[in-house]
């Protein structure tokens, strides 16, 4: 959607009327994303099945779990499915990722060189920043969405402070998100939310209950 732009946003070299890319507009419509990060390999593939059944149509795949970017490539044959790679550190993890068929990237930290590389791919990075300063310079460098890490003290409000002066960032929370303060998020001006432990429950993946993944899946989506 083209909006018009504002003074203030073009004193930070951002245009609100550009477009964003398909990738990023498919997050911004779902406004929520899975998010797994789990050591048990065998659980991996039907979990992310279970949380797609259960209405997840963006899904992350963190580089260290087992066989991520097996997990990536599978759900990149999903239809109707977008798939991203997360924990990507460095230029050839963002290779690896893309050439799996991740569509997005995501880091906990901000770092130009995967920045860079991930310009070259043509695929957006959401980097990691942890205060409005780190924010400003990942926006600055091309950054188009940003992913808070660590969860910030003030959560929702953090962002309400941060969005009231630098209102172009589009921020995404994901450590410390769960059902009862997802919508709040999102009401603060996040663009999207991402689940993790909320929605992969350690225990579940550790004994193969999938079908309480898609519950669950099925639960914070309407909690939206």
């Amino acid at each position: 959607m083209r909006r018009r732009p504002d003074a203030a946003a073009h004193r930070f070299g951002y245009d609100p009327s550009v477009s964003l890319s398909p990738v990023l507009e498919s997050l911004r419509q779902a406004r929520a994303f899975a998010v797994l990060r789990t050591p048990h390999a065998a659980a991996a593939a039907p979990a992310l099945r279970a949380v797609v059944r259960g209405g997840f149509r963006v899904v992350e795949v963190t580089l260290n779990t087992p066989e991520a970017l097996e997990r990536i490539a599978e759900m990149a044959a999903t239809p109707d499915v977008v798939v991203g790679a997360g924990t990507v550190l460095s230029p050839g993890e963002a290779h690896a990722a893309a050439a799996a068929g991740a569509r997005f990237l995501v880091s906990p930290v901000f770092d130009p060189e995967v920045l860079d590389a991930a310009k070259t791919l043509g695929v957006p990075l959401l980097p990691g920043i942890a205060t409005p300063g780190e924010a400003l310079r990942a926006h600055r460098a091309g950054a188009e969405v940003l992913k808070i890490f660590p969860p910030p003290a003030g959560g929702p409000a953090w962002v309400r402070t941060v969005l009231a002066p630098l209102p172009f960032l589009r921020l995404v929370p994901t450590s410390g998100v769960e059902a009862g303060n997802a919508r709040e998020w999102l009401e603060a001006g996040c663009f999207a939310v991402g689940f993790v432990k909320a929605l992969f429950d350690h225990e579940d993946l550790a004994q193969g209950r999938f079908d309480r993944l898609e519950g669950r899946a099925r639960a914070l989506l309407a909690a939206l």
